[in-house]
C-alpha cells in the first residue's frame, strides 16, 4: 500500500462510536424518512435518545446475551434495533424477510432466539400462530392495531421514560467488544446456511480500515436499497453512516429506486452488479435512442477525461440529465457481490459518479479487499484494506489459487459448529475463503470463481463457471445464466449452460413477440460469440434455454443447488 490514508478517530466499542458521533454531529440529521406524503428528519441527538431508551428497556427486563431476531423491511427502526441490541450486551440475529416460513423458524431455532422483532409485511406474509414460541414485537406501519403483539414504539418509550426518571440503565452496562454481538446466517447460495459470529471489534476494525481509504462526509446522504439483513448493506448504512455523521434514507423497493432517488437526492448508495447493470442498460438505451446520442456520449466522455487532467470538472455540463436521474447529487456507489463489466465502471465515471468495487464476505463483516479513493481499477477487486493481510495458496500453473485473508474483521467462528469453523480458520488466523483468484504485477487481486464450482476436465484443465457466466450475461439478450459440468453419453464432463433469456430485449431486437425458435437461435448466437472468445477447452458444448428464471438470493446470486 503506497498511498496516503485519511485520518480517522479511534473508538473502543460501538457505544463509544455512537457517543462520539453524537458529540460531533448531534444536530445533523441521522435519518430522513417518509411519513405519508411528508419527509420527517431524525437528528443524531434524537437517535441517541432512542438507542439509550431501547437499551434501558432491554436491560430492565434482565435480558443479557439474549438472541433477538429481526425480520423486517429496511427502516429506521431496523437500524435502531441493531445498535440497541448490540449496546445492551445482547445478540442481534438479522433474518432475510424473503425466506419461507420454515426457513425463518429454522433460523430462530438454530440461533436460540427468544424475541422476534417484525413489521406489517412479516405479519401479512406469515401465520403468526407458527411463531407462538417467540415473543413478537411489531414495528408499527400502516396495518391494523394488534393487541396480541407488543408495540415497538411503546417498548422504546418505556426505556426513554425510565431514563428520564433517572434509572438510566444504559449507562450501567459495561461494553465487551470481543463478545458475540451479531449472528448472521449466510444466504447460502449452495442451500446451506451457517451462523457467522461477529463481535464489536469486527465492526470497529472494519469501520476504521474502510474510512482510511474511502471518504464519506457528514454532508452525504445515503439511500438504503439492499436488504439490511445482509452485512454489506448493514455495515455501511448502520455503522459507516454513524461514524461519518451522514444522513440515511430508505428506498420503498427496488422497483421504485429512481423515483426514490428523485425524492431524496442521495449522494451515496450500495449496490450489487445486477442492479447497476440494469440501470446502466436503461441509461445507455436512452442515450442511443437520441439523434447522435451515442456519438455525443463518446465525445462528452472524452472531453471530460481531458478536462479532468487539468482539474476541470465538466461532467455536470455534459451529463446533467443522467445525473438528474439519480437525484442530481449522486457521487459514490459502493458495489460488490459479483463480477461487473469494467465498461460500466468507466461509464459511471464519465457521468461523474465514482464506483468503488471490491470483495468481501459475511465472515469478514464483510469487506476485505476493495478499490478505493486512492486505488481505482476497473479490472480488479483492488487491494486489501489497511490492516488486512491477503495471500493466494495452492497456486496452479497460472498463479490461480485459494484466497485467504487475515485481520480484525474476521469472524469469531460459526455458531455451535466448531468443525465448520476449523475448516475455514487456520492456526495462523487466516480465513480460507473458498474463492479462487490471483495477484497481478501491480499487487491488485482478482477473483476467478468459487473452488467448489470449478469444472475439472478429463485432461486436468480447470474451468471457472463464473468467467463464462460473466461473458454470457454481458449480452443484452441474457437475463441470467449458470454454467456447470454435465456428463455426456460417454461419461465425459462437458461445459453446459442454463440460460434465462431477456425476452423484452429480444422482442425489441426483432420488433415482434419472439417464438421459442427465435429465442433459441438468438441465444445460440450469444453462446457462439462467447465460445469464439475463449480457448477450446472452455467452450460451452451444450445449453438449455430456461422458461423461468433461477432461484435467487435477495442479493441476486443464483442458488446453484436450488435450480
Amino acid at each position: 500500500m503506497h498511498h496516503p490514508l485519511y485520518e480517522t478517530r479511534d473508538f473502543g466499542n460501538i457505544r463509544e462510536l455512537i457517543d462520539n458521533s453524537v458529540a460531533l454531529f448531534g444536530e445533523r440529521n441521522a435519518f430522513r424518512i417518509k411519513r405519508g406524503s411528508e419527509q420527517v428528519c431524525i437528528t443524531y441527538n434524537e437517535y441517541q435518545e432512542k438507542i439509550n431508551g431501547m437499551v434501558t428497556a432491554l436491560l430492565s427486563e434482565g435480558l443479557s446475551d439474549a438472541k433477538i431476531a429481526i425480520c423486517s423491511n429496511n427502516c429506521y427502526e431496523y437500524c435502531l434495533t441493531y445498535l440497541s441490541v448490540i449496546c445492551s450486551g445482547n445478540v442481534i440475529v438479522p433474518i432475510d424477510k424473503e425466506l419461507h416460513e420454515d426457513d425463518i423458524l429454522g433460523i430462530l431455532k438454530a440461533s436460540d432466539s427468544e424475541i422476534l422483532i417484525c413489521d406489517d409485511h412479516f405479519l401479512k406474509e406469515h401465520d403468526v400462530s407458527a411463531f407462538a414460541d417467540y415473543r413478537l414485537i411489531r414495528i408499527k406501519g400502516s396495518g391494523e392495531e394488534r393487541d396480541d403483539i407488543e408495540d415497538f414504539d411503546a417498548f422504546v418509550q418505556k426505556g426513554i421514560d425510565m431514563n428520564a426518571a433517572g434509572y438510566e440503565l444504559y449507562k450501567s452496562y459495561e461494553q465487551q467488544p470481543d463478545k458475540l454481538c451479531t449472528l448472521l446466517f449466510t444466504s447460502g447460495t449452495t442451500g446451506t446456511s451457517k451462523g457467522v459470529m461477529l463481535c464489536q471489534n469486527n465492526f470497529a476494525f472494519e469501520i476504521l480500515s474502510a474510512m482510511k481509504v474511502v471518504k464519506i462526509n457528514p454532508e452525504d446522504r445515503g439511500i438504503s436499497l439492499l436488504p439490511l439483513h445482509h452485512t454489506f448493506e448493514s455495515s455501511i448504512i448502520i455503522f459507516f453512516a454513524v461514524y461519518s455523521g451522514a444522513e440515511v434514507t430508505f428506498c420503498d423497493s427496488l422497483k421504485y429506486v429512481l423515483r426514490n432517488m428523485a425524492d431524496f437526492n442521495p449522494s451515496v448508495f450500495v449496490a450489487v452488479p445486477l442492479l447497476l447493470e440494469t440501470v446502466h442498460s436503461k441509461l445507455m438505451k436512452a442515450v442511443k435512442k437520441k439523434r447522435f446520442g451515442e456519438l455525443q456520449f463518446k465525445v462528452g466522455a472524452a472531453i471530460c477525461r481531458a478536462a479532468d487532467k487539468f482539474g476541470i470538472d465538466l461532467k455536470k455540463v455534459f451529463f446533467k440529465e443522467i445525473q438528474d436521474t439519480f437525484g442530481g447529487n449522486m457521487r459514490l456507489i459502493i458495489c460488490g457481490g459479483a463480477p461487473i463489466d469494467p465498461q460500466i465502471i468507466k461509464d459511471f465515471d464519465a457521468f461523474g459518479i465514482q464506483v468503488i468495487f471490491g470483495y468481501g464476505l459475511t465472515e469478514c463483516a464483510p469487506l476485505a479487499i476493495i478499490n478505493n479513493d486512492f486505488v481505482r481499477t476497473v479490472d480488479s477487486i483492488g487491494e486489501p484494506l489497511p490492516g488486512v493481510e491477503a495471500k493466494i495458496i495452492d497456486e496452479d500453473e497460472n498463479g490461480v489459487g485459494e484466497l485467504c485473508v487475515k485481520g480484525g474483521m474476521v469472524m469469531k467462528g460459526y455458531y455451535k459448529n466448531p468443525e465448520a469453523t476449523e475448516e475455514v480458520l487456520d492456526g495462523s488466523g487466516f480465513l480460507h475463503t473458498g474463492d479462487l483468484g490471483f495477484v497481478d504485477k501491480r499487487g491488485y487481486y482478482h477473483i476467478t470463481g468459487r473452488s467448489k464450482n470449478v469444472i475439472v476436465t478429463s485432461n486436468g484443465k480447470n474451468i471457472y463457471p463464473e468467467e463464462l457466466e460473466y461473458h454470457l450475461c454481458k449480452s443484452p439478450f441474457v437475463s441470467s445464466a449458470m454454467v456447470e459440468g454435465k456428463k455426456n453419453e460417454q461419461g465425459e464432463l462437458r461445459v453446459h449452460a442454463q440460460i434465462f433469456p431477456d425476452k423484452e430485449e429480444i422482442k425489441e431486437y426483432i420488433d415482434k413477440e419472439p417464438n421459442d425458435g427465435e429465442i433459441q437461435a438468438i441465444i445460440k448466437k450469444v453462446v457462439d460469440e462467447v465460445n469464439a472468445s475463449v480457448p477450446n477447452f472452455k467452450k460451452i458444448k451444450s445449453f438449455y434455454v430456461r422458461p423461468n428464471d433461477f432461484v435467487m438470493t435477495t442479493t441476486k446470486k443464483i442458488k446453484r443447488n436450488a435450480n
